[in-house]
């Protein structure tokens, strides 16, 4: 049922995230820092320093906004896909892959109605500690190399307050009004489109493989493998898109660090400055996020945690 479905979604959603949280906050950090400004050197290296300069919950700097909205961006995007999948079959025969791909399609589609304001939001709490330590960096530097006086001033930094998600939301509200909150529509469209479309044949197939009887469904752990290595090889194939969605929703800006107008301009700039590599800049924590994420995802889901509590009430009432 529909409602079985959306809770299972939000459920798994929610599982998944409080996961791994952590290395998709390095994931954002490392895709935002450009040539010349690179305060981290890998994930290891960025959790350190994270921990260091921010604590142990700086890791979780705007998981708050991410638990908040996944609810309902997983369980539109898992339901869905099942809605598509359902209308693309004939007569309960297996879909071909085009049709797949179609199904996937369309669940992306509709799922960046909440994955845009939310990956706007999450940008900007995430990638705020990095752009306070490059700040007190470059004061370091400046009392270095600079005369007594100036050191003194430079080595203290005017202290700012990290805006929370309510209040960015407000400004933007105030200020662009709700298109404030989907800046960044077109390549989030152009990142979720494509890993869905990846995605759910990929994830698909792989459970057929575990199940032995088409009308049973495959065992947890086959569910979680299939998440996990469909979830992974679709991540790394749009980390591109993701790269161009990260630096183009991020509002503030490092020292000297290039600003964009568009998606075209944005690719330009990353190949001219920073060479093709740039573009899989985090694609290894990215895909550390995405695999148990939607592993856990599709466990939750398939197994049905919704369907399992939703039974329990009418036994109870007999």
């Amino acid at each position: 049922s529909l409602p079985a479905k959306l809770i299972n979604g939000g459920i798994a959603g929610l599982i998944g995230v409080t996961c791994v949280f952590p290395i998709d906050l390095a994931k954002t950090r490392l895709q935002n820092q450009q040539n010349g400004q690179r305060m981290y050197s890998s994930l290891s290296d960025c959790l350190i320093k994270t921990i260091r300069s921010e604590g142990y919950f700086g890791m979780y700097r705007g998981a708050a906004v991410n638990l908040t909205l996944v609810t309902p961006e997983k369980a539109i995007k898992l339901a869905a896909n099942d809605f598509f999948r359902h209308h693309l079959s004939k007569d309960g025969k297996k879909l071909t892959l085009l049709r797949e791909m179609l199904a996937g399609c369309g669940a992306g589609t509709c799922q960046v109605i909440v994955t845009t304001p939310m990956e706007m939001l999450k940008i900007q709490l995430q990638d705020a500690g990095r752009i306070e330590a490059q700040k007190k960096l470059m004061a370091a530097q400046a009392q270095l190399s600079s005369s007594p006086g100036a050191a003194a001033a430079a080595a203290e930094p005017a202290v700012e307050r990290r805006p929370t998600a309510t209040q960015i939301t407000r400004e933007l509200l105030r200020s662009k009004g709700i298109a404030g909150l989907y800046k960044g529509l077109g390549a989030t469209l152009l990142r979720d489109v494509p890993f869905s479309i990846v995605y759910f044949p990929l994830f698909a197939n792989l459970n057929k493989l575990g199940q032995k009887d088409p009308n049973v469904k495959a065992p947890f752990y086959v569910s979680f493998l299939s998440g996990c290595v469909a979830g992974s090889t679709a991540a790394v194939a749009v980390n591109p898109c993701d790269v161009i969605k990260t630096r183009l929703q991020s509002l503030q800006r490092g020292v000297n660090e290039d600003t964009y107008s568009g998606i075209l301009d944005c690719t330009k700039k990353i190949w001219q400055r920073e060479g093709p590599t740039a573009f899989f800049k985090g694609a290894y924590c990215r895909a550390l996020v995405i695999a148990p994420l939607f592993g856990i995802a599709q466990v939750v889901y398939f197994v049905g945690i919704a369907e399992f509590l939703l039974d329990l009430l009418p036994k109870r009432r007999a």
